[in-house]
């Protein structure tokens, strides 16, 4: 097989990679080691940037997100109980989307087979080979047959423990991690939100988030600890501790009904530099990792492959400037994304060495946020996302 771009992972990151190539006259090819059941199942995050929502409408698979999507203009921020709004829109000009990830991979893997653009799953055994060379090659077993794939370029979206990274050189990359000591306890449930737009709680016995997926589903977070078991959370003790975190006026909002989806998501920040070795460029949870706490991965997926796209576009034109600044150009935009994820999760969640003290430097913040304009400003330009460009 031939192709000019090899996308590895059929994730958000590789399938808008390749939306973007489709528009641009690149041709690709997309390996995915899982069945497409099983991807479009992935529970994942649910808050899409402007800039996320501009590209999905740039390559024309928007339709299903604008009939569906919940546009947010703001959020809350609660403080043991005690709420303040955040109105995104009067001081960014800009919104947020709710509209979750695995209905944005539903649409672009559908888009996909639409376009005909080659979608393998259940790609196995996929290795990298010959990549800092002009001609690299992918290796692969699908339905039973050993297959190479040639290529100009290989675009790396098979997150966290993917091939990808695992193939660039120890001596060449670098790798930055924090590890957090608590995870996410979620619930999905098809119940009514309690609230218009998300809750964000900094209680004192820890984080919680009221978010949701529809009009009809919701989508809710406690924090635990790491080692902290799903089986021992039954429905009744997650809605009691959730209710509790989000306070009085909230709580009697709060619908309960059975879970339909529960687990915890461990928490971490990690950066690998540089984004590019050769012709493998990392894209999306294969380079970084962020808390969700800011709502920052899939948009950061998001950013990467435009810009990837972007140069790889400029290459076949005859520009080398966009792919040779990729990896420098990304990592600008992950590094501010990372800091504010950090800080958004350390003010938000009770560490295990937070005293008195701490806790109340916590409360101090969150009072300052309250009574600050340019404070809420910061954090609203932050959180619905930098400018692309």
């Amino acid at each position: 097989m031939r192709t000019q771009v090899a996308i590895i992972g059929a994730g958000p990151a590789g399938l808008l990679l390749a939306h973007l190539l489709y528009k641009a006259g690149v041709e690709c090819v997309i390996l995915e080691r899982r069945d497409r059941a099983y991807v479009e199942s992935r529970i994942r995050a649910g808050i899409l940037e402007q800039v996320t929502v501009d590209l999905l409408r740039q390559v024309g698979v928007h339709e299903r997100m604008d009939r569906e999507g919940l546009p947010h203009d703001g959020f809350a921020l609660s403080t043991d109980g005690d709420n303040t709004r955040i109105d995104m829109k009067a001081l960014t000009g800009k919104s947020v989307m709710v509209y979750g990830q695995t209905e944005v991979t539903r649409d672009l893997i559908d888009a996909a087979i639409h376009r005909d653009i080659p979608l393998l799953f259940e790609a196995q055994d996929v290795a990298l080979h010959d990549i800092t060379s002009a001609r690299p090659r992918v290796t692969f077993r699908h339905d039973g047959v050993d297959r190479v794939l040639e290529c100009d370029f290989i675009a790396g979206c098979d997150g966290f423990h993917g091939v990808a990274r695992a193939s660039i050189p120890a001596d060449v990359l670098r790798t930055f991690e924090r590890v957090y000591p608590f995870g996410w306890l979620g619930v999905l449930a098809d119940v009514p939100p309690c609230d218009h737009e998300l809750i964000y709680a900094s209680h004192e016995r820890g984080f919680a988030l009221a978010s949701m997926r529809s009009n009809t589903r919701s989508r809710y977070y406690v924090q635990v600890a790491n080692t902290e078991k799903v089986e021992d959370w039954s429905d009744e003790r997650f809605w009691d501790e959730l209710c509790l975190r989000l306070g009085n006026e909230v709580a009697p909002r709060v619908t309960r009904g059975p879970s339909i989806e529960k687990s915890i998501a461990p928490l971490r920040s990690f950066v690998a530099e540089p984004m590019r070795h050769g012709n493998l460029f990392l894209a999306g949870d294969a380079a970084h990792i962020v808390p969700p706490t800011g709502a920052k991965g899939l948009n950061l997926a998001a950013t990467d492959v435009a810009y990837l796209a972007d140069g790889l576009a400029d290459h076949y034109r005859g520009n080398q400037a966009g792919i040779d600044a990729y990896s420098a150009r990304a990592l600008a935009r992950v590094w501010k994304a990372e800091r504010f994820s950090w800080w958004f999760t350390s003010l938000m969640h009770r560490f295990p060495e937070t005293d008195a003290f701490g806790r109340r430097m916590q409360i101090a913040e969150l009072n300052y946020l309250r009574g600050s304009h340019a404070a809420q400003q910061s954090l609203a330009e932050n959180y619905v996302g930098l400018p692309l460009h």
